[in-house]
């Protein structure tokens, strides 16, 4: 018997696999085609047939929402995917698929913390459950060495590259077909660029050299191209030439520089625009001027639209370019196409990210209807089979005694309870359902605010978020780069849904205007302009307040629009209201122009923002909280930690609200640099 069990369990894990490598080639199929709509129709038959798993199946939601351009829902389910408990060897491969394709999405977006502890915790699975490649692997230790740069741990970036150089170069040595050696030399020159995008050029060459040598690897392949060993070699070249000029090795950049531009490559329209960063960087206004002239007809020919990332990635170059070479005209001309692009790319950029939300709610509708039908489906089977059990034995027992009495008294008793069974399944479904939707939506919106903080020498910093409702209008955000902190905290006009709505639109803009470098007064005038347009018929608004601080000089600049005043200072350093101009809230009137402010330095004086649902908190007798308590306690209290400060307010509202149900959001966020 146990050798008969064990060989039904052999072959049941066989059948399984071959079902899933089935359903994986019909998928693989469709994604040949680019018939996405095709792939999430298929990824939800088939999982409902058994044929893929939950995991298996969410990677595949997240394929095809990454190609339709969908990219916020991509990650929603990629998230899933990762999330998802792998009970398969198949299931092992997939996640290892998506934690690499997650990773990769949020380093692309600058969510460094995000992106860092995916990639951790994909190589830890990994190494425990022994599923990961060597490509695996290679990818997510040089993702996590991009991250570490980003946040400026530079010695550990280091040794992530080093470690994930030496896993490049063995799957480039091993594979004859040099698929695995372009894979290898991309992930090199991924390390190029993120050095130079962080401006550390001493630290490029080293790097350049490692590409060189992969290249080189290639080359000695029978399979290899000309013409791609050309390329690569031209692109090498400039990004020598422009890790030299920084160095200030002007002769050597110039002389890379001119190897490259004899090349096929450093003579087309795509080579050109790739040297302009160096002849930027030279000085080389006039030549730099000269190649941005094909680009209107490559992004033209390429199908590029000017998105708010293309406007930055090719026309403000070209407009440096121009200014650069005092070519005023010219200058002018690329200024007012920015002007006009940049319009309709704010505009396309709001309603994409408002229709993929939209998609979101309704896909997250749909799996919980299906799951909620799957689940009353099984409590109704439950339910009818104890009923007519019942039923039968109360027949049997009352026919021999009282037939007709009986029989009449239980069919009376069985419309009665059908009708009020009824009533309990429609009431209890429309409840599950609206709580269900208001949980998903509740997730969602958690995961737009970051819970993990950058960990930058001399910086302690810490917030928090509680809804009133399932979801609500509070936000915050911060964003890292180099040495400068850009950090927001707003409260939106109203709660629930709309809110909630509202609040994604207001942090998307806060996060793409902050990494174009603005300063806190041009962003609240930017993202004000946008969202006090047309679109906003409901009038709702959001009272903001903006800093972007120096870690290394303590300098902050800031904005309130509308928002409580912060508190500066509190425990040893005596703590107190900031002083702020009276902005109006964002969102209400278009055309304002918002006043910026500044402190020369805010160092070991902690910065506390918080939202009126902390001082306006009410207790069961309607009672406030109240400014004077607020301050009371910060001036009390030792400053051990951030965390221990937002704590210690929570604890507070908790202890003044005595039982009472929160009157309003309340989100709080502590700031202190040593």
């Amino acid at each position: 018997m146990l050798f008969i069990l064990t060989m039904l369990s052999c072959s049941g894990e066989r059948r399984a696999k071959i079902r899933a490598s089935k359903a994986d080639s019909i998928l693989y199929a469709a994604g040949e085609t680019r018939n996405y709509e095709r792939i999430l129709a298929l990824a939800d038959s088939l999982e409902h047939a058994g044929d893929l798993s939950e995991i298996n199946a969410n990677r595949w939601r997240g394929v095809a929402y990454y190609y339709e351009g969908l990219h916020r829902t991509s990650e929603f389910y990629y998230k899933k995917a990762v999330a998802g408990q792998i009970k398969s060897e198949n299931d092992a491969l997939n996640y290892n698929k998506s934690a690499r394709r997650l990773a990769q999405m949020l380093l692309k977006k600058g969510d460094y913390e995000g992106a860092l502890q995916v990639a951790m915790d994909a190589l830890e699975t990994m190494r425990g459950n022994g599923s990961g490649s060597e490509t695996d692997f290679a990818t997510l230790t040089n993702t996590v060495g991009c991250c570490q740069l980003n946040l400026g741990r530079t010695a550990l970036a280091a040794q992530n590259f080093a470690d994930a150089y030496k896993l490049f170069r063995g799957l480039a040595v091993s594979d004859p077909t040099g698929r695995k050696g372009q894979l290898a030399y991309d992930g090199v020159c991924s390390i190029v660029d993120e050095y130079l995008s962080v401006g550390h050029y001493e630290e490029m060459s080293p790097w350049i050299d490692h590409a060189e040598e992969l290249l080189r690897d290639y080359e000695q392949l029978p399979v290899a191209e000309k013409k791609v060993v050309e390329s690569a070699q031209a692109k090498i070249d400039l990004l020598r030439a422009i890790a030299l000029q920084h160095t200030g090795q002007t002769r050597e950049a110039a002389k890379a520089y001119n190897a490259a531009a004899k090349t096929y490559y450093g003579r087309s329209g795509e080579g050109r625009l790739y040297a302009n960063k160096y002849l930027v960087a030279a000085n080389r206004y006039n030549e730099a001027a000269d190649n941005f002239r094909d680009l209107d007809r490559l992004l033209k020919k390429n199908d590029i639209t000017l998105t708010l990332d293309n406007i930055q990635h090719y026309l403000l170059p070209k407009y440096r370019a121009n200014v650069g070479a005092n070519r005023k005209d010219s200058a002018i001309a690329v200024g007012k196409q920015i002007s006009n692009a940049l319009d309709s790319a704010i505009y396309a950029a709001k309603q994409n990210d408002a229709a993929e939300l939209a998609t979101m709610y309704d896909t997250q509708q749909k799996e919980a209807e299906i799951a909620q039908q799957k689940e009353s489906l099984t409590q109704q089977r439950l339910i009818y089979t104890g009923v007519a059990l019942v039923l039968v034995m109360a027949f049997f027992i009352t026919y021999t005694l009282h037939k007709r009495e009986s029989t009449h008294r239980l069919e009376v008793a069985h419309t009665k309870l059908q009708h009020a069974y009824d009533k309990l399944e429609e009431t209890t479904a429309a409840k599950e359902r609206i709580e269900s939707e208001l949980r998903i939506a509740r997730d969602i919106q958690m995961s737009m605010v970051p819970n993990i903080f950058p960990t930058h020498e001399g910086l302690d910093m810490h917030a928090s978020m509680s809804p009133a409702k399932e979801v609500g209008g509070d936000l915050y955000g911060y964003l890292l780069i180099g040495d400068n902190l850009y950090f927001a905290l707003g409260d939106v006009s109203g709660k629930g849904v709309p809110a909630s709505l509202f609040m994604a639109q207001a942090t998307r803009l806060f996060r793409t205007l902050a990494t174009q470098g603005m300063m806190p007064a041009e962003i609240c005038t930017r993202m004000n302009d946008a969202l006090s347009g047309e679109d906003n018929q409901s009038g709702m608004f959001v009272t903001f307040f903006l800093g972007l601080l120096n870690l290394k000089t303590g300098n902050l600049h800031y904005c309130n629009a509308g928002h409580n005043p912060p508190i500066i200072g509190g425990g040893e350093h005596h703590g107190d209201f900031l002083e702020v101009l009276p902005n109006a809230p964002i969102g209400l009137w278009p055309g304002l122009e918002y006043q910026g402010e500044e402190l020369e330095s805010v160092r070991k004086r902690p910065l506390f923002i918080y939202t009126d649902g902390l001082n306006e908190a009410e207790d069961t007798e309607q009672n406030q909280f109240g400014d004077d308590r607020l301050l009371d306690i910060l001036r009390h209290t030792h400053f051990d930690s951030a965390k221990q400060v937002i704590e210690t307010l929570q604890a507070a509202v908790e202890q003044h609200r005595n039982g009472a149900e929160p009157n309003d959001d309340l989100t709080m966020m502590c700031i202190r640099i040593s």
